[in-house]
């Protein structure tokens, strides 16, 4: 054991902790699956410590900032749990992200080290002129992420593997939020954040050992993947991992029976293209008993489809947001029908209010912000002392969500606050009208937006994919359905058919975009293909 750094016995609650508890109990069992090939929890740990030393030995220290733009795969847990195994805080990088937008992620986040798949390595080079602190980087295969670039393997390889313990500082992780509406903000996780939060998706969900966790929906950057994959963890479960790319449902499919998953969490768009699969009635999924969604609304069509073509399986609605570990609420089992539209009640150790501009409690059933008091809720905004100073305005997070409560308890998602629509003095919210526009036959996925008005200042416009590229819907069908379904100043004073919809890595519908594209109220009517 190292006699650089100090040991703390007896406070083992990190997750590089449990991962070497696991690997002392149950060193033979899997710890990850990606692609047909795996690692043990033993082989998992020492590779980690590998890993940790080789970072260690290249200047990396407590507090450092470690930088991780990879693709799905084992080797991305690996630099995860090495960063904090070391004391280090982890910086997840979005793969999709652009030379320019990587380089603000490493110098807002002020990184020192970065962990790069080789297939990103051209595009962490040229951040990296950009983000002189970056001293060091490890490849993933091998390649030129610019100066001091070294292979991943071999570093590893060459580190030493005896045990690493030492003072572990509070923030674990550094999450960079979707950035859709500007710059993207670092929400610091810590440690208790993560811990909190794994225990209480255990509690409130009944995960047990033998769970086989596939966490495809989210790339492992996401904060959804990142958290998704912690309660295996905790439990000495396995996480199975599905590449990076393009999704595809059928493969989808193929890899939930060949590694027989029990539970899954997709977004809602790519439940949809899973339930069109022709064969899915026939497959072998036995052994899946929940399947859950989250990171972007749902209609309710789609809902009683995917609880229709599940019936062995619960299906659980999970709401939240970065800054919240992610997940807040649950809708589970009996109730995904009962209470359909519902994201459900609060976990164990999340305290909510609906609450009005003055932070005054909402009478129950009139829409207001939901605010959290939680172990779960992040730390801070990195670097952003006004803006972590009004997120917590009040003592309490402030999400952001409007909701309204039925009688029961239930929250229901009205629309985020800074997108609704203001229409001649009425609030039109746009996750109400958009869950009546899913439902049309002819309407594969929708968004609603606000657009200059020069009579009403602002008016709603409805931004719609058809289901079938070769019928798709005419604005004067959407308008009678909606004259039919909603009060009249709900209905949109437009609509726009494309082929569809713009989403970030999240499954998020980019509003901005379609906002900057429908600028002045006119259609901007994509060809439908």
């Amino acid at each position: 054991m190292s006699a650089e750094i100090p040991v703390l016995h007896g406070r083992g609650m990190t997750m590089g902790d449990q991962l070497a508890r696991w690997s002392r109990t149950s060193p033979d069992v899997p710890a990850l699956r990606f692609e047909g090939a795996g690692r043990s929890y033993a082989e998992l740990d020492e590779r980690v410590t590998r890993l940790a030393r080789a970072l260690r030995d290249r200047g990396v220290r407590t507090g450092d900032r470690v930088a991780v733009l990879a693709l799905n795969g084992m080797e991305t847990w690996e630099a995860y749990l090495a960063g904090v195994r070391l004391g280090a805080v982890v910086v997840p990088v979005n793969f999709r992200l652009v030379a320019d937008e990587v380089a603000y992620v490493l110098t807002d986040s002020g990184a020192v080290a970065l962990v790069a798949d080789r297939a990103m390595a051209g595009v962490a080079a040229k951040a990296r002129e950009q983000a002189p602190d970056v001293a060091t980087a490890l490849v993933i295969g091998g390649g030129d992420a610019g100066p001091a670039s070294e292979d991943y393997g071999t570093a590893l390889g060459a580190a030493g593997s005896a045990p690493l313990d030492g003072v572990v500082d509070e923030p674990a992780f550094i999450m960079y939020t979707s950035g859709t509406t500007g710059r993207p903000k670092g929400a610091v996780l810590t440690h208790r954040n993560l811990l909190m939060h794994a225990f209480s998706q255990i509690t409130s969900l009944g995960w047990d050992p033998d769970d086989r966790v596939g966490v495809p929906g989210a790339p492992l950057f996401h904060i959804a993947g990142l958290a998704g994959g912690l309660p295996p963890l905790l439990l000495g479960g396995t996480n199975v991992i599905l590449r990076s790319g393009s999704f595809d449902p059928a493969q989808t499919l193929d890899l939930m029976e060949r590694e027989q998953v029990s539970s899954i969490f997709l977004v809602p768009a790519m439940w949809a293209a899973v339930l069109a699969v022709p064969d899915l009635a026939a497959r072998d999924l036995s052994r899946l008993r929940r399947v859950s969604w989250g990171a972007a609304p749902a209609s309710t069509t789609l809902l009683r489809a995917l609880i229709d073509a599940f019936p062995q399986a619960e299906v659980v609605t999970a709401f939240g947001q970065t800054e919240c570990s992610p997940v807040t609420c649950l809708l589970r089992g009996e109730d995904s029908v009962r209470k359909i539209g519902s994201v459900g009640k609060p976990i164990l150790n999340v305290e909510v209010r609906v609450v009005d501009d003055a932070m005054a409690d909402v009478p129950r059933g009139q829409v207001g912000e939901i605010v959290y008091r939680s172990p779960m809720v992040m730390k801070e905004y990195w670097g952003k002392p006004e803006e972590t100073s009004i997120a917590f305005s009040g003592g309490w997070f402030h999400s952001g969500d409007l909701v309204r409560q039925d009688e029961d308890g239930y929250f229901y998602v009205v629309d985020r606050k800074k997108d609704m629509i203001i229409s001649g003095g009425e609030n039109i919210y746009c996750a109400e009208v958009e869950n009546v526009l899913a439902a049309h036959p002819k309407v594969g996925e929708v968004a609603l937006i606000g657009v200059p008005d020069a009579r009403y200042g602002e008016a709603p416009l409805a931004v719609v994919a058809p289901r079938d590229p070769a019928d798709p819907p005419t604005p004067e069908e959407l308008a009678a359905y909606c004259r039919e379904k909603l009060a009249r100043y709900k209905n949109p004073r437009e609509y726009s058919v494309v082929a569809a919809l713009p989403r970030n890595p999240s499954g998020k519908v980019l509003k901005t975009q379609l906002r900057t594209e429908h600028s002045a109220g006119s259609l901007v009517a994509e060809p439908v293909v």
